[in-house]
């Protein structure tokens, strides 16, 4: 039988917690930025950086449904469908095709931990903090919210694929991305993840998805900004 896990469901709280985990991890330098921020220390191959950071946030979710009892399952569906969804394409379709430079040991152990946290905290939400009404499926806020969250997500991956396509294997010059969305905005892989994270709140409608859609996109948004520059 399932056990239940009883924790705090304070709106304000698991926001601040966001907010903390977010921000925390936002302000490390990684990519292009890594050279500038001091020497880099020991590294670890991109794709095994990206597969051990990424793999947290979807598999304590997962784990969080299958162990423990959901309250909703509306809640559940969502979980599984938007926030396991986008990290699970992180996970096992980005990482083993990206062609980054190698990944600063303390940065890649630092997103873990991030991703851990975060995934914990919106899978606890979603599962046993979050009401949803009966007419919820027919809610217009969350069919807006799952097509953002879609829209955002091809962005994404269809910009991830313009810009792996401007580096050969072993190399890690950065070149200006042409094509798609790249055509309008600097950062198009960015805006996806905004995108995508926007409908997420929107389709879940509450103060700590809200808020860590928020505070996502005031860290992304700068270094969009920094691209462009």
């Amino acid at each position: 039988m399932r056990s239940r896990l009883f924790l705090i469901c304070d709106s304000e709280q698991l926001s601040f917690l966001h907010y903390r985990c977010v921000f925390c991890l936002y302000c490390a330098p990684y990519g292009r930025y890594v050279d500038a921020a001091g020497p880099p220390g020991r590294v670890c191959p991109a794709k095994l950086a990206w597969f051990l950071q990424e793999l947290p946030a979807f598999l304590v979710p997962v784990l969080l449904v299958l162990s423990t009892e959901a309250r909703s399952e509306q809640g559940k569906v969502l979980l599984l469908c938007t926030f396991c969804l986008h990290y699970f394409q992180r996970t096992f379709v980005y990482a083993p095709l990206t062609r980054g430079r190698p990944v600063p040991l303390r940065l890649m152990i630092f997103a873990a931990i991030f991703c851990s946290l975060n995934g914990f905290l919106q899978g606890h939400h979603l599962l046993h903090c979050a009401r949803f009404q009966r007419t919820w499926p027919d809610d217009v806020r969350l069919c807006a919210g799952l097509v953002l969250f879609a829209v955002g997500l091809v962005i994404n991956i269809h910009s991830d694929q313009i810009l792996r396509r401007l580096r050969r294997p072993g190399e890690f010059v950065y070149r200006i991305p042409h094509g798609g969305l790249f055509e309008f905005v600097s950062g198009a892989n960015y805006l996806g993840e905004m995108l995508e994270w926007g409908g997420y709140a929107v389709a879940t409608w509450s103060l700590p998805t809200f808020s860590f859609a928020f505070f996502t996109i005031c860290s992304i948004g700068p270094r969009a900004y920094h691209h462009h520059r």
